[in-house]
């Protein structure tokens, strides 16, 4: 299976990155970034300037005309950058509207011109996808062998299909792949259609399919997978989309109808469990067993996530029933809030090898397996996994009988070996896309820069960073090492000179304060998410204005939000209101920074009895906030570590949830 980097086309497009985050630090010994402003010598030098500022402009004209695919006008514009420093990224913006009727000579020459670059992987990755739409094998799989590694879903599907094509039998892998429909497109639709029609995929593996779409609201694939089936794909858009409606029609004669009555009754029991249940309850008597059983695990998984104390019963009616990952996840979820842990161990054994492997799942087995007397096997588990890095190797180190350490330090990288990996042109190139503002981009080139680095070059690319004040590249770079450890980067803490002080008089633990900073902006200050949030903390602007309110800030305006001393006294404030609205619990107070004060309480009033702090986190409904409060809490635990220079517990920092009294005191 061939795969191009996770990373490959990630990273979100965040606001212009200043030139003062370009500038060198003091004494740093690194080569000058390739048109970066610079302060002019003389007079002389300003026409310099001017013209480069003139190229980047157009430079930037000409990368919005390829995102809005108007090649005439790209075409103009490349045409002005003859010599621009980012020259094969003008190629790449020249040549992407035009793909569909450009020759593959024309195309062939733009990849040997800038072969071994990012932008030609790029090129060649959007050429990969076009081929398959239009079915040219030849050329795709000849450059399907050119191609670095991907988990792009349609890529992989179009792989399988070129092979198919071939008359080689895909379908095992494709089992492997076709696991998300919302990211199938048009090759994952087509791979599926022809491993159904020529029989390779049973009505059983399609039936699957189609619940596994309705369950992630896909309503196109829910569509397909309907006509692959011989069904209504109108029907199956209305059960994803207007279950009641779908629903209202009944539950139909075929196979196919009744699933797809039993994909609207998991829908409705999204918006009511009670009409859901009923519903379900008064039709039982028309349906297979084992159709009951799939429609009580849809019921199941709709009463899982809001934390019904029905949830358990409605799992015990679904014995049987086949479950897609995100269901047997949250059966394993509310059989640990009750304390099941034969439940908890039986449903993780049965969970397929890929996700019951998953440091999470392998951490509850072993939790698992020592409460029912098999210590052995729990600690062989724990040893599996056991690493000061992340939230689940910390708590099976404790497990284990050890706390959290900081690991010795690596060796600190030479000016040399900055200098040596400072020279690439990916990195460069990276440097300037940063100085244009273009995140998304510069982080592309900086991780094709560093992917097949040794430890000591990711260390000194990480230094190269940090000398930059890209402090984001510098955690995700360090972070790479399995060796050649440096926790100084990985767990930076800049600004101290405000946000110590700033968190004193709050009385805040300043490791809990880095642990979210880290996670929430990564330490880009100018940070902005797709939300609003802004800044190193990113508050959110009616939060900024609320807590300004509450600390007397009279002449706040949104504006001041990117201010990093602002930013920090607005978000230390929230911090420091969330965790008293939480009775001081770490847990509860960050869930709220990040989901909102009244989903935290929400989650909290649940609970009819006190809860280990490790099973709160793990059953938060939401996935997002979930991650956010594991990574923040393992980031505290390291900070902790590094600051006070001892052992620490994440555990105790997790500590125990209590159910809640009081009223709200935020909004």
């Amino acid at each position: 299976m061939f795969l191009l980097p996770k990373n490959f086309l990630a990273g979100a497009v965040l606001a212009a990155a200043s030139a003062s985050v370009l500038a060198e630090a003091p004494g740093a010994n690194v080569p000058p970034v390739p048109g970066a402003a610079t302060v002019p010598a003389g007079p002389g030098a300003a026409p310099v300037n001017e013209a480069s500022r003139a190229e980047d402009d157009t430079f930037l004209l000409l990368r919005e005309a390829a995102r809005q695919n108007d090649s005439a006008r790209t075409n103009a514009l490349a045409s002005r950058l003859p010599n621009y420093v980012l020259a094969s990224y003008v190629d790449y913006y020249r040549l992407k509207p035009r793909l569909r009727e450009a020759g593959a000579d024309e195309i062939r020459a733009v990849l040997q011109r800038h072969q071994g670059t990012a932008v030609a992987d790029r090129l060649r990755t959007d050429w990969l996808l076009e081929l398959g739409r239009v079915r040219d094998w030849n050329n795709f799989d000849r450059e399907l062998a050119a191609a670095a590694r991907s988990d792009d879903v349609q890529l992989r599907c179009y792989a399988l299909l070129a092979r198919a094509a071939h008359g080689e039998r895909v379908v095992d892998e494709a089992r492997m792949v076709l696991v998300n429909p919302p990211a199938y497109g048009e090759g994952c639709a087509a791979l599926m259609a022809q491993l159904a029609q020529t029989g390779l995929l049973t009505q059983d593996e399609l039936l699957a399919q189609l619940r596994l779409a309705g369950e992630m609201g896909a309503t196109g694939p829910t569509r397909r997978i309907a006509q692959l089936l011989g069904a209504s794909d109108t029907r199956a858009a209305q059960a994803v989309d207007m279950p009641a409606v779908a629903m209202a029609r009944g539950i139909g004669s075929t196979r196919a109808e009744r699933e797809i009555y039993l994909v609207a009754l998991g829908r409705m029991a999204r918006t009511s469990l009670k009409l859901a249940t009923v519903a379900l309850d008064k039709n039982s008597s028309e349906l297979a067993p084992d159709e009951r059983a799939i429609g009580w695990a849809n019921v199941a998984l709709a009463a899982s996530i809001v934390l019904a104390p029905e949830a358990s019963e409605y799992w015990r009616r679904a014995e049987g029933a086949p479950l897609t990952n995100f269901q047997r996840e949250w059966k394993a979820r509310i059989a640990l809030r009750r304390g099941d842990w034969r439940l908890v161990a039986a449903t993780i054994d049965a969970m397929p090898s890929p996700l019951r492997d998953e440091s999470g799942w392998v951490y509850w087995l072993g939790r698992a397996y020592a409460n029912g007397g098999r210590r052995e096997d729990a600690d062989a588990l724990y040893r599996r996994i056991a690493t000061p890095n992340n939230f689940y190797g910390q708590l099976a180190l404790e497990e284990l009988g050890q706390l959290v350490t900081t690991p010795p330090s690596a060796l600190p990288v030479t000016p040399d070996e900055v200098n040596g990996v400072a020279q690439l042109p990916p990195l460069r190139q990276a440097m300037k896309f940063y100085a244009l503002g273009l995140r998304a981009e510069g982080n592309r080139e900086w991780n094709w820069a560093t992917r097949g680095m040794t430890e000591r070059q990711l260390l000194a690319a990480a230094e190269f960073a940090r000398r930059h004040d890209l402090l984001d590249r510098m955690v995700e770079t360090s972070l790479r090492t399995r060796t050649e450890l440096d926790f100084n980067q990985r767990f930076p803490a800049p600004h101290n000179e405000i946000l110590q002080p700033t968190a004193k008089n709050l009385s805040l633990d300043t490791a809990w304060v880095y642990g979210l900073i880290r996670q929430e902006s990564r330490f880009i200050s100018d940070a902005r998410s797709g939300v609003g949030a802004s800044g190193l903390m990113q508050v959110m602007p009616a939060t900024g204005k609320w807590v300004a309110a509450k600390i007397g800030l009279t002449d706040f305006v949104h504006s001041m939000l990117n201010d990093l001393r602002t930013n920090i006294t607005l978000g230390t404030n929230y911090m420091n209101m969330v965790l008293e609205n939480n009775a001081g619990s770490q847990v509860l107070a960050t869930a709220a920074y990040n989901a909102g004060p009244a989903r935290s309480r929400t989650w909290r009033g649940v609970l009819d009895a006190p809860m280990e702090g490790a099973v709160f986190v793990e059953t938060i409904p939401f996935s997002e906030t979930r991650t956010y409060v594991r990574n923040v809490m393992s980031n505290a635990t390291n900070y902790a570590a590094l600051f006070e220079k001892r052992p620490q517990s994440l555990k105790a920092r997790l500590g125990t949830i209590n159910p809640r009294t009081g009223a709200a005191g935020l909004p």
